[in-house]
């Protein structure tokens, strides 16, 4: 058994499918390329997993393939025990919570209450408990006294936060989040780290896939990464371990921040 085989199964929860299992994965494009190769990747619930790889690596391919935007040449995907097939779209796309890297593509109404209600409503939610789905959500993010407020008013850093909410607001079994440090600075990178890391201790047991090119935040976040490149995983395994490795970063084109250092 394999260090990866061995943590993963440390962390399976006894009579909880895993949030997410994708099996032999394969898809190419109608032009011919292919961008995934049999990919293998299990998230244990309450996981959080950094999904690294250099520009091409076939990791946005990956994600379409969780809420069923794409489907797969062979392979399976599994979300919660799910599998992701036509039949199941509706609740696959409530489980799998997408937070894009730009809020534009998610924040489009009046009000930051009315975005974050959205989503919920979308799925039935209505009344009194899609008012305290949308409260609970803008709790967890620091955001309850903006409900009123225009998406257009707030800073970046408010606003991907508020992104997060209207995700959160549908109570996925995973997050999904596409560069979530971009753009920001470092006070708001701080404040939506610090909101991610307590979603655990809030009660939420969502788990996360975080892509980034952000190694450091990859660190600070997740304890295991995994790295896609030209369609196929090359390292899984726990983040300290891959980021101390600088020739298996420099063969993927990974690279530490300049003058960054790993803490023993």
């Amino acid at each position: 058994m394999s260090v990866q085989d061995a943590a993963a199964g440390a962390r399976s929860t006894p009579g909880r499918p895993p949030s997410l299992e994708v099996r032999g994965l394969a898809f190419a494009y109608p032009d011919g390329h292919q961008a995934l190769h049999g990919v293998d990747l299990r998230i244990e619930p309450g996981e959080r997993v950094a999904l690294l790889g250099p520009n091409g690596a076939g990791k946005t391919t990956l994600v379409l393939h969780l809420n069923g935007i794409l489907r797969a040449g062979a392979g399976s995907v599994e979300v919660g025990g799910l599998p992701v097939a036509p039949a199941n779209l509706r609740e696959i796309r409530r489980r799998v919570g997408i937070v894009f890297q730009d809020p534009d593509d998610q924040l489009f109404m009046p009000t930051v209450g009315d975005d974050v209600a959205f989503g919920p409503a979308n799925f039935g939610v209505t009344g009194p408990a899609l008012r305290e789905r949308v409260d609970a959500a803008l709790r967890t993010v620091d955001m309850l006294d903006y409900r009123d407020r225009s998406p257009l008013h707030l800073s970046g850093g408010q606003r991907r936060r508020v992104a997060l909410a209207t995700v959160l607001a549908c109570r996925p079994e995973i997050l999904v989040l596409d560069e979530p440090s971009s753009n920001l600075d470092p006070v708001a990178r701080r404040e939506l780290a610090e909101v991610l890391l307590g979603l655990e201790t809030q009660g939420w047991g969502t788990s996360m896939l975080m892509v980034t090119h952000d190694l450091p935040y990859a660190l600070q976040l997740c304890p295991r990464s995994v790295i896609l490149d030209d369609g196929v995983v090359v390292a899984d395994g726990p983040s300290r371990e891959l980021l101390a490795d600088p020739a298996l970063l420099a063969r993927h084109r990974l690279e530490l921040p300049f003058g960054f250092t790993l803490n023993p």
